[in-house]
């Protein structure tokens, strides 16, 4: 398997001044390779590519020694791949009749991420092995940055990179062959329905709380989000106070990921199988403002439902079951939703007027009464065995 692992890094103020540097250097060579290409197709109708750019990089190194001659090629030119994916992406989209979205310039706080192909190519992954206590990355340019590794990194490192958020720098680490950790059988099988009320209700009738972190957050969040409103743009104290919004929404979010953890990993030690519906959640919390000529209806109420929805994090809660069912072995099915929370699991009965409210519901047709999420869990888990049995039977 291929895992990614990511750790706090613990620079010293020349290091980060260093590593800001490495940063800033990259994101003027993405901008500028994406106005060569540009120029070369406004001015010539010539379409420039990765190989021809990446021919160039020795001597745009030999003409700024000291700016883009001081960092690694290879991580040069993975930037240059990261340019040349964006425009893959936009003929891609176009091809298929989506939004284009052209590659846009890169302003500052919109290129935080530098990549190293290769563990040993410019960089070195536990570089000074004779420190029992500690682990140390080094990056050419920058030296031997001290790491927080809170656990160990299994399987071969394959390719590192250095991410800045707020005022904190991580390193991921995207490694190979990373042995999987099955887990003893339990024998036991569940479906999952989300929520707003309980992050996950599973078909034992166990709901599994939502934090609500951004709620909890959100007096603070508004009072420096005022603040912010009151700086003059441009001005010192206007970055000050956007550092500290931003420090705020990093804070939920690591808290997010980290109840997503604990969550996903209490689910995956219980049960062998794990039956959950397959979300659009893109599509669920689009806004209902509609346009000027057909305006939406119960604006407001949509836009406190789609800011719940985001706060749970569904989508990261699903991604980090995914990961961890296959690591400790166990089955993970997605279904179809429709009609789920409709359906009396006693009898099969689907009628919207069975959904008596939020938590309530009773079968129309043989009285049967449950947990509105329970019941829907229950259709889950059953939607997801019929399926598996029918993928065997084929």
């Amino acid at each position: 398997m291929r895992r990614s692992f990511k750790f706090l890094l613990r620079p010293t103020r020349h290091q980060e001044m260093a590593l800001a540097a490495c940063v800033e250097d990259h994101r003027l060579l993405y901008n500028a390779a994406l106005e060569h290409r540009r120029t070369a197709y406004r001015k010539a109708g010539v379409t420039v590519r990765y190989g021809d750019q990446s021919g160039e990089l020795k001597h745009i190194r030999a003409d700024d020694a000291e700016g883009q001659g001081r960092w690694s090629f290879s991580s040069q030119q993975a930037t240059l791949r990261r340019l040349d994916k964006a425009f893959a992406a936009f003929f891609r989209r176009v091809k298929a009749g989506a939004k284009p979205g052209f590659p846009r310039f890169k302003g500052r706080g919109w290129f935080d991420t530098v990549e190293w192909p290769k563990d040993g190519d410019g960089c070195r992954w536990d570089s000074q092995p004779g420190h029992p206590a500690a682990t140390f990355l080094r990056l050419q340019g920058v030296g031997h940055v001290r790491v927080h590794r809170h656990h160990p990194v299994r399987g071969r490192v394959k390719t590192i990179a250095v991410k800045r958020e707020g005022n904190r720098w991580y390193v991921i680490l995207s490694c190979d062959d990373v042995p999987a950790e099955p887990l003893p059988a339990t024998g036991a099988a569940a479906g999952i329905d989300m929520g707003v009320a309980s992050l996950v209700t599973t078909s034992d009738g166990e709901p599994l709380a939502n934090p609500r972190h951004l709620e909890a957050s959100a007096g603070r969040l508004a009072s420096v989000q005022r603040d912010l409103a009151r700086k003059k743009r441009g001005s010192k104290r206007r970055r000050k106070t956007a550092a500290r919004v931003a420090a705020l929404h990093a804070r939920v979010r690591r808290q997010r990921l980290d109840g997503a953890h604990k969550t996903a990993l209490a689910l995956v030690r219980a049960y062998d199988v794990i039956v959950h519906e397959d979300l659009r959640i893109a599509n669920m919390t689009r806004s209902a403002s509609g346009t000027i000529d057909n305006p939406g209806r119960n604006v407001a109420q949509k836009s406190g439902l789609n800011r719940s929805i985001l706060d749970a994090g569904w989508g990261v809660f699903l991604r980090v079951l995914a990961h961890k069912a296959e690591s400790a072995g166990r089955e993970l099915i997605a279904v179809n939703p429709a009609n789920t929370s409709r359906t009396c699991s006693r009898c099969g009965h689907c009628a919207k007027e069975n959904r008596l409210n939020q938590a309530g519901f009773r079968c129309q047709a043989c009285g049967h009464s449950a947990h509105a999420d329970v019941n829907a869990a229950v259709n889950i888990l059953r939607a997801g065995l019929a399926l598996r049995d029918a993928a065997e039977a084929a």
